[in-house]
């Protein structure tokens, strides 16, 4: 028999904490920030680049090599507790001399804190980095997508591959600032490619039966289905 559910309450390992309210005259740049950030440059000196507030919220910049390190300590560590990862993403800027960023954002809802993480990736060299997958088994479908849209490997991910474009797509990482909009190859070459595409080379039975739920629907859904019916129609 599974244990009994209890609800995890926001902010209960922080009792002395204020009430939560809607902020008002926030600063741009500067105003209180996150104290995990300081707890960070105190335990991993090596790995502190340096943080800042921006419009209340606190952005901690590490270095690459040390980010396994430092999000398994906020995870862990009973002052900190951030419990959930809501988001891994990455940003390229349009100057071509600065490096890519990796970002994850982090929410302790025990003490209902919001910490964002940076780690500069310098271009020119592989975009590789440390998979959180350990630690936030959410972290699964986050880092597919990054690494399909921008072509960063997660090392220790347990299956990196593609979620978005097939895997046999041949054109590049769509979010990077070097993919030109209108793709590298012509409208027909990308739908020859699509219409090449094997999915049962790459993907298990069990994850093509959705396709089979189709037999399932009833016929009058079945047949606007089939004749093209758009969303919202």
């Amino acid at each position: 028999m599974s244990a009994p559910f209890s609800p995890v309450l926001a902010g209960h390992a922080s009792p002395e904490a204020e009430a939560p309210r809607t902020p008002r005259n926030v600063l741009h740049r500067g105003g209180p920030s996150n104290p995990s950030a300081g707890r960070i440059q105190q335990r991993f000196p090596d790995a502190f680049v340096r943080a800042e507030v921006v419009w209340g919220d606190t952005t901690v910049f590490v270095k690459p090599e040390h980010v396994f390190a430092v999000i398994s300590y906020l995870h862990d560590d009973a002052a900190e507790q951030y419990d959930y990862l809501s988001d891994v993403t990455a940003v390229e800027y349009r100057d071509l001399e600065l490096p890519i960023e990796m970002v994850w954002h982090l929410r302790s809802l025990p003490h209902r804190r919001f910490l964002r993480l940076k780690a500069q990736l310098p271009k020119g060299q592989p975009l590789r980095i440390a998979s959180v997958w350990p630690i936030y088994k959410g972290a699964d479908w986050l880092e597919r997508e990054c690494y399909d849209m921008f072509g960063i490997v997660f090392e220790g991910h347990p299956d990196l591959r593609r979620i978005l474009l097939w895997e046999q797509y041949k054109e590049g990482f769509p979010l990077r600032k070097d993919f030109p909009l209108r793709g590298r190859f012509s409208r027909s070459e990308q739908l020859r490619q699509a219409l090449a595409a094997n999915p049962e080379a790459r993907y298990s039975m069990e994850e093509l039966k959705i396709a089979d739920a189709f037999e399932d629907l009833p016929q009058d859904m079945r047949r606007r289905l089939a004749g093209g019916e758009k969303t919202g129609e």
